[in-house]
């Protein structure tokens, strides 16, 4: 099994090398990889030096893990394949060659309360992240711990299945923390591949959905994804706007995933009294009047980051069950061989969902 995997090397530039044959240990497997998502996360190691990048995940003293320098690590965060090869310890019960899987891209410890409900991601002693602090899923092939796995349905395509893994799951997991029924309005601000899901879902779940941008594009597409109004921010007061769309109510739920601090703004001022908003989108500040923004109005702010392992084996149930057209979202698809084309697109604008097939 020979393999090829991306290396970001910081400053925009990256390289496919060969790495050697994969071999699993103890607990682990070895995922034949059929997609790899990109992620506008995934920018950030490949604008920045490999140093950078990984310091701003708290990863920074090299010398004391035995490193001379940052290792070549594999990139790619959003896994789905088919498992190869189970390592000594790995239970057949649990998964077996041939099975369709995702794969959950954080492990931590495994002991605390945190990882032992699947949210490894906020383990108190740290997580691995593969794609970034381990290797990842823009490779032929890549070996992981048999628990990060979490199955993919049959009727769902392997590049959604990708897409489930690390920015879809993010949408769905920000609706539940929302609490979202059919009872609501909803207004989602920022609509990149995690805002375009959240329109998805929030259709499928039975609300009403507001669609708020600066992007022409991106907002006929809302339209397409189940979008029952648009508003474009760059020429409109989107909480003026969706005060007019629910006749002076508000929005009953806000999903913020630009991480901009005006929409940040708007995204919470849109809501009439008990609304909640979801802060999904990372980086940029927030500055509100508390009393009358929140307070008087009784508002719940909830920050949502990713998803549990439980919560993403639930999102992929979710869009199987609804039949949830996820491939609708890509605007690109690629092969390994054409990764530096595809980052090059990529940083230039995100238009949809790309990803790398195998």
């Amino acid at each position: 099994m020979t393999m090829r995997g991306v290396v970001f090397m910081g400053n925009r530039e990256l390289e496919v090398r060969d790495f050697p044959d994969p071999t699993p240990g103890p607990g682990e497997v070895v995922v034949e990889i059929k997609a790899s998502g990109l992620c506008g996360s995934d920018l950030k190691f490949y604008r920045d030096p490999p140093e950078a990048a990984l310091k701003a995940l708290g990863f920074k003293d090299f010398a004391s893990r035995g490193m001379a320098e940052v290792p070549a690590i594999i990139a790619g965060h959003e896994p789905c394949g088919v498992v190869a090869e189970l390592g000594p310890g790995v239970d057949p019960r649990s998964f077996k060659v041939g099975d369709r899987v995702m794969v959950f891209h954080y492990k931590g410890c495994g002991h605390c309360d945190l990882c032992r409900t699947g949210w490894s991601q906020m383990c108190p002693q740290g997580a691995t992240i593969y794609g970034a602090t381990a290797h990842g899923g823009h490779a032929n092939f890549m070996v992981t711990p048999a628990e990060t796995l979490v199955r993919l349905p049959e009727e769902i395509s392997f590049s959604a299945g990708a897409a489930i893994a690390c920015g879809t799951g993010t949408a769905f997991g920000a609706l539940r923390r929302a609490d979202v029924t059919a009872r609501d309005t909803v207004s989602v601000f920022g609509l990149g591949p995690i805002g375009q899901s959240a329109i998805q879902f929030a259709s499928a779940m039975g609300a009403e959905v507001i669609a708020v941008d600066i992007a022409a594009d991106r907002l006929a597409r809302a339209g397409e994804l189940g979008a029952h109004h648009v508003i474009d921010s760059g020429d409109t007061d989107a909480v003026a706007a969706i005060r007019e769309i629910t006749g002076g109510r508000g929005a009953t739920v806000s999903v913020e995933c630009s991480g901009a601090p005006a929409a940040r703004v708007a995204a919470t001022r849109c809501l009439g009294p008990w609304g909640r908003v979801a802060l999904v989108g990372l980086g940029g500040d927030i500055t509100l009047d508390v009393s009358p923004d929140i307070i008087i109005k009784q508002i719940s702010l909830i920050g949502s980051y990713t998803f549990s392992n439980v919560g993403l084996g639930e999102c992929a149930r979710f869009v199987a069950k609804h039949g949830i057209d996820v491939d609708q979202l890509f605007s690109d698809r690629w092969n390994i061989e054409d990764a530096d084309a595809a980052y090059k697109e990529f940083d230039k604008q995100v238009r949809g969902k790309a990803v790398i097939e195998f």
